[in-house]
Parts: structure tokens; sequence; C-alpha cells
């Protein structure tokens, strides 16, 4: 027995996304576990990005996953069901703060796909400047900006969706998203080179006083 079920478990491992799903509608539930298990991280991280608690986080992430199962007639077949699990959390909580009226969120950015980017990091100094940068100082650059443009950034730096998907998110034009992902990253330049410059001048005035 322990071999047959072993034997099942290494089979769903190897199957892909699409796949699993096909299995779960069929009624296993084993692939279900296996969808949870293999998309539970990345789902609780951006929960955590956008709601900045872990414990939030967590009944994001147990959200996401109750709805998906619920939901999962709606799913159409497309090797992007990473995607439309984001597009679950990221609703959910979107609801969550507007319904607490909390303006506050925390994101880390990951790299920028090569596809669709406005510039390359050389580009860029806030890119740059994020690279380098530590998870608190990341923290405290974003959470200077709007909760919109805070959103944006997570879905498409950390989630690495596309223009569309994150158009499909928001329920909003592709243009509105590029742009605002543009004015974003435009933001957030400042942001960082208003900190660091007042850093300088602290550090310049403690110099002389020295």
């Amino acid at each position: 027995m322990s071999g047959m079920m072993t034997a099942t478990a290494v089979d769903l491992a190897t199957l892909d996304d699409d796949a699993l799903v096909a299995r779960v509608q069929a009624g296993d539930l084993d692939a279900f576990t296996q969808l949870v298990e293999r998309h539970r991280r990345p789902v609780h991280a951006l929960a955590y990005r956008l709601l900045g608690s872990v414990a939030d986080a967590e009944d994001a992430a147990q959200e996401t996953f109750v709805r998906a199962y619920t939901r999962l007639a709606t799913y159409v077949p497309d090797g992007r069901f990473g995607a439309w699990l984001a597009a679950i959390c990221a609703h959910w909580c979107i609801d969550t703060l507007r319904s607490r009226k909390r303006r506050v969120m925390t994101v880390a950015l990951g790299k920028t796909p090569e596809s669709d980017r406005f510039a390359t990091s050389a580009d860029n100094p806030e890119a740059q400047a994020l690279d380098a940068a530590s998870r608190d100082e990341v923290q405290r650059w974003l959470n200077a900006l709007p909760a919109s443009y805070r959103t944006v950034l997570a879905l498409r730096y950390f989630q690495e969706l596309s223009y569309a998907e994150i158009a499909d998110v928001l329920d909003e034009p592709v243009s509105t998203v590029r742009m605002r992902l543009f004015r974003a990253r435009t933001t957030l330049g400042k942001v960082v080179e208003q900190e660091r410059g007042a850093a300088r001048a602290q550090g310049a005035l403690a110099a002389g006083m020295a």
C-alpha cells in the first residue's frame, strides 16, 4: 500500500498545473493538495506584500485556495494557473484593504521580466537602488507610495504578471496599467533619491560637527 501511495505522489508531482486541475475536476482531491503545496508560498508572499501582516497573509492565502477550489470550473486551461491564483489573491487583498480603509501595503520587488519592460536596470537608478537595498529600505520606500502604485508594482515585479494579466486583475485597460506602472517607478525613483539625499546631507552635517 505504501508503495502505491508513493507512486501516486510522484505522479502528481510530475504533472503540470493544468493536468492537476483536470484531475481535481474529475474528483481527485490529492491533486488539489498538490496544487496548494506548489503555489502556497508565492500566494502567501503576494498576500504579505499587499497586506503587510503575516496573520492577514495567512488568512488571505487560505481564502485564495478556498475560492480557487469553488471556482475551478471557471479556470480556462492555458498554462497560467499561477497567474489565475494571483488574481484571486490580489482581489481578496484589495477588498480587505478597502473594507478596513487601510492605505498601507508592503511589497518587495523581484526581478523585472525582460519582456514589455519600459527600460533596463542600467537606465533606471531606482531599479539599481532596489537591487542593492535591504528589505527594510525597500519597504520604507514603497510605503511612501500611493496604494495603487504599490499594488501594480507588487503584481508586476514580485509576481511577474504581464501587463495583460495585471489588467485582468485590476479590471482596467492595459494602457492604464502601463501608465500607472511608469508613474509608480518614476515616483519610486524620486522617493529613493529624496531619502538618500537627506541621508547624505545628514552625514555631511555630522562630519562638519565632528
